[in-house]
């Protein structure tokens, strides 16, 4: 060992535990037998140390890094083993983590809370507890995982970022500092290195390499000097410490088991830390230990612990869009599900299969998005076979939780498609809070021949007949009502034949002429055959309700003004027109460098050669005008893309859009982007965006940690533009991602680094990704359809309101089919 310059005696503490990445290395299966083994290997290796059978691997510990992997063990365990598991467990030596996984930010935060609680939960059945969690690979957590973890119990947290495409908070690593949460509790973060770096300074032996540190012992496996290596890289690593004025004497490092993700236990770790000992011990001592005792020690130091509120963006979140439309289906399942425990009365049989349906979600959210050679050879088996599966756990959630849901609609009356089934229909509110939306009722293909003068739709206990519009949609005939009902309201509606005639004629006040172009505006309202305004008017170059005036050109929407208040809800700075699209494409000079041009983007998430395309509008067509609301298309023409059409849907009776955007995306192995621009906001001064993270509503660039990821946010229901008097919400049902940070290839700025205030920029909806040069899916092409939802006015003046407004557009009311009263 080179002749020391340490300035003091130092202690390197050791977390012996294997990363969980399930479907990166392996078959999602296999790497579920691995982990239940791990446990029994490791129990192994505890118990031999323990009797003296093998001294040299005394004083082994073992962390589960993920309550999961026990899960499974437990599910396969004998009985003796559970019991030899649990002791081992009160002894200390092998410990729980309180986390469940690694996950992405998908997950909302009802089924992350109940999760976090599952190691809690099977420690106190044994007589032990678990005060701390350790997270790996991943790069951060919603502003809501820190109070889910101080609820369990847990409050300590050991992170251990993986800073590839991303960064640990704070500026340092090495460092703890105390998260506070939203309602103000506080949890102990140790702000940890990668989660093999002990691998790097060869606590190994034959398992060594060049991660995190690449000097001259470059090695991937048995280093050719091993002691030297060690001796090296440990002094070395513990001197730059020092000169970065590190105040502690110990610091803490993770080992792995071999060299790979999914790694089994070990004690020949333990072998070379009793070797070290006897050489250096009085210098640098190095211990196996457990997160409870290292936070035990971190908690007994002097030195000031800064404290730091907000929300920690996971910059590795955006994998989800790389598998867009699977995504789109896991949250969809997650609202279904949600929607379920809303109308549900508690039961264990309805608790077991709500917990069935989280388990599918939690895996699908696990931070994991496909095999590591899914770029650089996407036609491997393995690639396909593991992207399946990973794409199964969204489409099993959906069908169990629609299971659940048609389940609990049965129970209150949904009838099943029958012969002579009355027209009559039941809307329910789940919804303790009165609820003004749409509902929408169906009729089969062939039912409407059965009302040759059409019908009419009226509500059954007052007999009064309510405003409907018709649409054909590929499940059959929808009929739109308006609704306004009470907290928890139920009510029924009936069709009935109508008695006049709606024949087609023309209008003597509308401004059409016989060439069919729609360029000039109506100096009368327009009317239905029965004399009603109805407010709705398209012509080539706009759309208009009583709420709301749409204007574009052929450069696209230029104008969204609300005509109550006469506010301009478009930003006049932005960059792109609101919803076009913008396609980003980094050509790789060949096929062999597919997943090399990747590597090289660092946090850019694109080449410093990206290429930039913007949809260009092409051309506009009324699809509806009804009694409730208007449909216009807008037609783009973009690179990367065989059709992109916008869809723009008002209604009479709300200030609120509907927008569906729906692409067919040509298939390109190159790494790619598709972003939506959403420039719009309140007009006013004190305007606030708000975003609607899993357990607390955040602020960008304010309700955050310092050196965090400002660039884009993953949210769950959507976003709000907030002022004193007037909200502006977007829900995002189908797609998680809002881009903050400028499009441009640059240096990207953390919060709180240069003043950077990303979310003063127009924003944009991120849907489409391939860039990552491992596992995420290597290309793009397919069909999709992506919603948003606006709506405006004055009682949107809480982050809380607008967030459950987000929630309601995209749940639909529950609304069914019925039969008569006291037929079952």
């Amino acid at each position: 060992m080179p002749e020391t310059i340490l300035n003091r005696k130092w202690k390197l503490f050791v977390i012996h535990h294997s990363h969980t990445d399930i479907g990166y290395t392996e078959r999602q299966e296999k790497i579920e037998r691995y982990h239940v083994d791990f446990i029994r290997q490791a129990l192994r290796i505890w118990e031999e140390a323990k009797s003296g059978k093998r001294n040299e691997w005394k004083g082994f510990k073992w962390t589960c890094e993920t309550f999961w992997a026990v899960e499974r063990f437990l599910e396969k365990a004998s009985l003796d083993e559970k019991e030899r598991f649990a002791d081992a467990l009160r002894d200390g030596d092998i410990e729980l983590s309180g986390t469940y996984l690694n996950l992405s930010e998908l997950i909302g935060y009802d089924t992350l809370a109940k999760k976090l609680q599952a190691a809690g939960n099977y420690a106190q059945s044994i007589g032990v507890s678990v005060n701390a969690s350790i997270t790996a690979d991943v790069n951060g957590y919603s502003w809501g995982y820190s109070q889910a973890l101080y609820d369990a119990g847990i409050q300590n947290l050991y992170s251990c970022v993986h800073t590839h495409h991303g960064m640990f908070p704070i500026g340092r690593k090495q460092t703890p500092f105390y998260w506070e949460t939203p309602r103000g509790d506080k949890v102990l973060v140790w702000n940890g290195e990668h989660y093999m770096i002990g691998n790097d300074l060869g606590l190994l032996p034959n398992g060594s390499f060049s991660y995190t540190i690449q000097d001259e012992f470059y090695t991937n496996g048995a280093a050719e000097d091993h002691w030297k290596l060690a001796e090296t890289r440990i002094q070395r690593y513990l001197e730059q410490l020092e000169s970065e004025s590190y105040p502690y004497d110990f610091a803490i490092v993770n080992v792995s088991g071999l060299l790979t993700d999914n790694a089994p236990p070990s004690g020949t770790i333990m072998e070379f830390i009793q070797e070290w000992n006897e050489k250096h011990g009085d210098r640098i001592e190095i211990e196996m230990t457990t997160l409870h005792k290292f936070f035990e020690h971190v908690r007994t130091q002097s030195f000031p612990i800064p404290v730091y509120k907000g929300d920690w963006p996971d910059w590795w979140t955006d994998g989800t869009i790389s598998t867009a439309v699977h995504t789109q289906v896991f949250r969809d399942a997650q609202r279904t599900m949600q929607l379920a425990k809303t109308l549900s009365d508690t039961n264990s049989l309805l608790e077991s299969r709500i917990s069935d349906a989280e388990h599918q979600l939690m895996m699908y959210a696990e931070h994991t998005w496909g095999y590591h050679s899914s770029i650089y050879e996407p036609w491997h088996p393995m690639v396909h076979a593991l992207a399946v599966r990973k794409e199964a756990y969204a489409a099993n959630a959906s069908r169990q939780a629609y299971e659940v849901l048609d389940d609990l609609l049965y129970g209150k009356g949904a009838a099943n498609l029958a012969a002579g089934l009355p027209f009559r229909y039941k809307v329910i509110n789940p919804y303790e809070h009165p609820v003004r939306d749409t509902a929408q009722i169906y009729l089969e293909n062939w039912e409407p021949s059965l009302f040759t003068d059409g019908f009419e739709v009226y509500e059954e206990t007052s007999g009064l007949t309510v405003p409907h519009q018709l649409e054909k949609v590929s499940r059959g005939h929808q009929i739109t009502i308006y609704q306004e009902l009470a907290s928890k309201e139920e009510r029924y509606y009936r069709i009935r034949p109508q008695n006049r005639s709606t024949a087609v004629t023309t209008s003597s006040i509308r401004l059409m002429g016989l060439d069919r172009v729609d360029d000039l505006l109506d100096l009368y309202p327009a009317v239905d055959s029965r004399g009603s305004a109805n407010g709705i008017m398209i012509a080539e170059n706009v759309i208009k309700s009583p709420f709301v005036c749409i204007r574009w050109d052929g450069n696209g929407i230029f104008s969204c003004i609300d005509k109550v208040s006469g506010r301009e809800m478009i930003r006049t700075d932005a960059q792109h027109r609101a919803f076009t699209p913008v396609y980003e494409l980094t050509k790789a000079p060949s096929e062999s460098q597919m997943a090399d041009v990747r590597r090289r983007m660092g946090r850019n998430r694109k080449g410093i050669d990206v290429q930039r395309h913007v949809g260009k509008w092409s051309g506009a067509n009324s699809v509806v005008q009804g009694e409730l609301y208007g449909v216009v298309e807008l037609k783009y023409l973009l690179e990367g893309t065989s059709y992109y059409s916008l869809y723009l849907k008002v209604y009479r009776d709300m200030a609120r859009v509907d927008v569906s955007v729906r692409l067919h995306k040509n298939s390109v192995w190159d790494p790619e982007n598709v972003y939506i621009s959403l420039p719009f906001g309140t007009d006013s001064q004190n305007e606030q965006v708000w975003l609607d993270k899993a357990g607390a509503p955040v602020r960008p660039g304010i309700d955050q940690l310092p050196g965090t990821l400002i660039d884009y946010y993953c949210v769950q229901e959507g976003y709000a533009h907030l002022s004193d008097r007037f909200g502006l919400l977007v829900s995002t049902p189908d797609t998680p991602l809002i881009q903050t940070g400028s499009l441009e290839y640059e240096t990207r700025l953390l919060n709180g680094q240069g003043g950077a205030r990303n979310a003063d920029r127009p924003l944009y909806s991120w849907v489409l990704s391939n860039y990552w040069e491992t596992n995420f899916k290597a290309t793009l092409g397919g069909f999709y359809e992506f919603q948003y939802k606006l709506q405006w006015g004055e009682e949107w003046d809480t982050p809380e309101k607008a967030f459950q407004k987000c929630l309601e557009l995209n749940t639909e009311l529950p609304a069914f089919r019925t039969k008569e009263p006291g037929n079952v």
